[in-house]
């Protein structure tokens, strides 16, 4: 019984030690273009769009444990990897891709930022800049231990909109029902909703920033099975997260379906259920945004710079890392003074952005799966024949609807 319970507790400090990188990936993917996806979901489509989290849900812990592992296994990043096995060229062509993509998100956290400060009557002018001062300072003063404390204290904050699922008061019984009942209808805004569903939870960036943070964080394949493990929980609180935003704005949109014009809307639509459910979901749309506008810039520079083989990385300093640390100045100074600009709307520019990540993301699991399949690359490590069916499968699933999108489209441009 003591052997069990020193290993036990072994498990535990090793699990503790590693918690940070699978925990933060997962969970920050519930950023302002999540929850405006999420919200929009409930609002207009009610508990309907529930079933699509269960398989979701899969496909991301397959994938956030695929990075984990070539991250542990290699001691390399993702884009580092890409460039070294199949190129600079290939390399370029898709960080320029995901520059552009995450620069549309980082946008829309900033967005997410003056939308939030707004309910309690703060400026954009105000909140926008104090924000982005803020979001700077905390990784160029600060290293990879401090910084990752920060993040997981901002994690703990989600379970906000868990509470404002509950006050809602919801039809519980309906909510059950669907979430195991699928139902796929060919009209272009409920696929468009599908697709970005999927690209606001798996979103590309995600598998650069986790298998970066993995690297930096310095864990190896002995400490594989507890990374594992935080990746797991990550994502499964990344889930209940989602489930309970769309719970939430389809109780408070039960008489009246609509599609929302922004996360505003649908913190405004919970005021009669209450003072605190207004609240709590604002305050979580708050800490969403700010969560995400630090991690978005530094999973972008984190890419690029291992990509094309500049230093990068939190835990050096300007001097050591200046092409890391000027892209991430340039991306939360373009990203925040974008939204500042008078009469810009970022409604269209949120759902656009998710759903292009969900364009993306099979590319990107394409390469991913090309090389966790490597030998000479994973040696015992490479992917169970399982995982290859659930990521393959999702990269034909994302591809298919994304052509029925674009045939629908094109038949019903209006």
């Amino acid at each position: 019984m003591r052997g069990f319970l020193t290993r036990f507790r072994g498990h535990i400090l090793v699990f503790l030690a590693v918690l940070g990188p699978g925990f933060i990936t997962a969970v920050v993917d519930n950023d302002s273009g999540g929850i405006y996806t999420y919200s929009q979901a409930g609002a207009r489509w009610g508990y309907l769009p529930l079933w699509t989290l269960l398989p979701i849900t899969v496909a991301l812990i397959v994938t956030q444990e695929m990075c984990s592992r070539m991250g542990a296994v290699t001691g390399k990043g993702l884009s580092d990897l890409i460039r070294e096995e199949f190129g600079l060229r290939v390399t370029f062509f898709i960080m320029i891709l995901l520059v552009f993509l995450n620069l549309t998100n980082i946008m829309a956290e900033f967005a997410g930022v003056a939308t939030s400060l707004d309910l309690f009557g703060v400026s954009k002018f105000i909140s926008v800049p104090v924000v982005a001062v803020l979001v700077w300072f905390v990784a160029v003063k600060g290293n990879y231990e401090s910084v990752e404390k920060i993040f997981l204290f901002a994690c703990v904050i989600y379970i906000a909109y868990v509470i404002a699922g509950f006050l809602v008061k919801p039809d519980w019984k309906q909510a059950m029902i669907y979430s195991v009942r699928p139902k796929l209808m060919l009209n272009s805004g409920y696929i468009a909703m599908l697709i970005g569903m999927v690209g606001t939870t798996i979103a590309p960036w995600m598998q650069f920033y986790l298998q970066a943070a993995v690297v930096e964080k310095g864990i190896t394949a002995s400490e594989y099975k507890e990374s594992r493990i935080e990746v797991i929980v990550g994502c499964f609180m990344t889930s209940v997260i989602a489930f309970f935003i769309i719970v939430a704005c389809a109780g408070a949109y039960r008489d009246h379906p609509t599609d929302i014009q922004s996360a505003k809307e649908a913190a405004l639509a919970l005021k009669p259920f209450g003072e605190y459910t207004f609240l709590l979901f604002s305050a979580g749309l708050l800490n969403a945004s700010v969560f995400a506008a630090c991690i978005l810039p530094l999973s972008t520079a984190y890419s690029v710079c291992e990509g094309m083989g500049f230093e990068s990385g939190v835990n050096r300093r300007w001097r050591e890392a200046p092409i890391f640390y000027w892209l991430y100045t340039l991306l939360i100074v373009v990203g925040a003074g974008i939204v500042l600009l008078p009469r810009f709307s970022m409604v269209q520019m949120i759902l656009l952005s998710q759903v292009l990540n969900g364009m993306l993301l099979p590319v990107i699991l394409i390469y991913m799966l090309l090389l966790i399949n490597r030998k000479n690359l994973m040696g015992e490590w490479i992917n169970p024949r399982a995982y290859n069916v659930v990521t393959w499968a999702t990269v034909v699933i994302v591809i298919g609807m994304t052509l029925a999108l674009t045939g629908i489209t094109i038949r019903n441009p209006q």
